[in-house]
C-alpha cells in the first residue's frame, strides 16, 4: 500500500496469535469492497458528485484495509460523511436506486458474501457497520490493553458508563435498520441478505445491547453505596427480560449454525447469569421478612441462583469453544460479586434454615420473580440531511435514458 495510507497507520496493529476476549458480543463486521461506482454513474450525475461518492467510499475501504477495522473514530467519521451523499441515490425522483452494484465482504473470513444493485442495501450496510463499530468499541472499553493474567478484573466506572452509551447508540442504529431501512428493500433482495442482516437477527442484537447495558448498570449499582437491594433486583430482572426477548427473536431466525450458533450461546450464557443475579437479589429481599415462609423462599432463591451460575459457566465454555474461538474475561462488574457471594450465602442460609426446610416442605417452591417496566431504550437515530450537491440549482440529471447509458457502457467495454 502506498504512502497515502500512512495517515491511518496509528490504528494498525500487528496480528498476534492470541484468542480475543469477549465482554460484548459483536457479530463479524461487514466492510465494503471496491466497486466500480464511477462507470455505473457515468453520464447519470455530474462527474464531481460521482467523484465525491467514490472517494468517500474508497476512503472507508482504505481505512479498513489499513487498520483491520480498529480505527473507530476515523471509520465512524468517514461513514457519517458518506451517508448524506449516498442518500441522493435512494430518492425515486433521481431514478438511481438500482444503478450501482455495491459489494461487501465479511471481515472475519474475508469472503465476498454479497453484491446488490440497490442503494438502500448500501444504506443498510453502512448503518449496520456503524452499529458493529459501536459494539466493538464498547467491548474494547471493558477489555484492558494489558492482559495481566489476573483472575479478577477491574473495570473503571467511567469505562462502564462509556460502554453503556455505546451500547445504546448501537441499539439505536440496529433498530433504525429494522424500522426504517429494511422496508425499502424489495422481497427478492431481502431473501438474499446474509443471515446477520435479516430482521430478526438485527432486532435480537438491538435488544441484546440493551440487556448488556443494563448488566453494566447493575455492576455500577453493586459498587455504589447508595444503590438499594430493590434497585439491584430491578436491574437484574430487567436484564433478564432483555436477554429473554433477544433469545426469542434469534430462536425464530433458523440461525443456529456457524456464527449464529455462537451468538445464541452468548445470549443463553448472559440470560442464565441475569437469572442468577435476579434470584440472588430477590432472595436477599425475601430474607428480610419475618415469617418462616419468607426464609424458606429466600433459601430456594439462593439455591436456584447457585445452580444457575453453575449452568451459566458450562454455557460460557461452550460459547468460548464455538468457532471462532474466544475467551471470556475474568469476572467483573456484578458477576465478580455474585461468583463469590452466591455459593457462600446459599450454603450459610441452607444451614441456618435447615430445620425450616425440613418442617415446611410444602413451602419449598421457587417464587416467581417480579416483572418491571424496562428502563433502557435505544438512542434515537435519524438519517442526516441529503448533501446539498443533490439540491443544487446547477445540478440536473442528464436526459440520457438509462438503457442508452448502459448500452454506452457496454460499447466502451467492447472497444477497450
Amino acid at each position: 500500500m502506498g504512502c497515502t495510507s500512512s495517515v491511518y497507520a496509528v490504528g494498525r496493529k500487528k496480528k498476534k496469535l492470541s484468542i480475543p476476549e469477549i465482554a460484548i458480543f459483536v457479530p463479524s463486521m461487514r466492510v465494503p469492497l471496491q466497486s466500480d461506482l464511477q462507470r455505473a454513474l457515468r453520464g447519470l450525475i455530474p462527474k464531481d458528485l460521482a467523484n465525491r461518492i467514490v472517494s468517500l467510499r474508497n476512503q472507508i475501504v482504505l481505512i479498513v484495509e489499513d487498520t483491520g477495522g480498529s480505527a473507530f473514530t476515523q471509520l465512524q467519521r468517514a461513514l457519517e460523511e458518506y451517508l448524506p451523499l449516498l442518500l441522493g441515490l435512494t430518492t425515486k425522483e433521481h431514478g438511481l436506486q438500482q444503478v450501482v452494484e455495491f459489494k461487501w465482504k465479511n471481515l472475519e473470513d474475508g469472503r465476498q458474501e454479497i453484491c446488490v444493485a440497490n442503494s438502500w442495501f448500501e444504506i443498510l450496510s453502512v448503518i449496520h457497520m456503524m452499529a458493529m463499530l459501536a459494539l466493538t468499541e464498547a467491548n474494547s472499553m471493558l477489555i484492558p490493553k494489558d492482559h495481566s493474567g489476573s483472575s479478577e478484573r477491574l473495570v473503571s466506572a467511567d469505562c462502564m458508563r462509556d460502554a453503556v452509551d455505546l451500547l445504546l447508540k448501537a441499539s439505536g442504529y440496529l433498530e433504525f435498520c429494522v424500522r426504517n431501512v429494511l422496508v425499502h428493500l424489495p422481497p427478492d433482495i431481502k431473501k438474499r441478505l446474509p443471515k446477520d442482516l435479516q430482521e430478526g437477527v438485527l432486532e435480537a442484537l438491538s435488544i441484546q445491547a440493551l440487556g448488556q447495558g443494563t448488566g453494566i448498570q447493575l455492576g455500577l449499582a453493586v459498587e455504589s453505596q447508595n444503590a438499594t437491594l430493590s434497585v439491584k433486583r430491578r436491574l437484574a430482572c430487567e436484564q433478564l427480560s432483555y436477554f429473554g426477548q433477544a433469545h426469542c427473536c434469534l430462536s425464530e431466525c433458523n440461525f443456529n449454525h456457524g456464527y449464529g450458533k455462537k451468538h445464541l450461546q452468548f445470549i443463553k450464557w448472559k440470560y442464565l447469569e441475569a437469572k442468577a443475579a435476579a434470584y440472588y437479589y430477590h432472595g436477599l429481599i425475601l430474607d428480610k421478612g419475618t415469617e418462616p415462609s419468607c426464609h424458606v423462599s429466600a433459601v430456594c432463591c439462593f439455591l436456584a441462583a447457585e445452580e444457575l451460575l453453575l449452568e451459566s459457566k458450562k454455557i460460557c465454555l461452550s460459547f468460548c469453544l464455538a468457532v471462532p474461538v474466544t475467551r471470556s474475561p475474568p469476572p467483573w462488574g456484578a458477576m465478580k460479586l455474585l461468583n463469590k457471594k452466591v455459593p457462600e450465602i446459599a450454603s450459610r442460609k441452607s444451614e441456618m434454615y435447615g430445620y425450616l426446610l425440613d418442617q415446611e416442605r410444602g413451602l419449598q417452591i421457587l417464587p416467581d420473580l417480579p416483572e418491571f417496566q424496562l428502563s433502557l431504550r435505544p438512542d434515537d437515530y435519524e438519517l442526516p440531511e441529503m448533501d446539498s450537491a443533490w439540491a443544487s440549482e446547477k445540478y440536473e440529471i442528464p436526459s440520457q435514458p438509462l438503457k442508452e447509458h448502459l448500452k454506452d457502457c457496454e460499447d466502451e467495454m467492447e472497444t477497450e
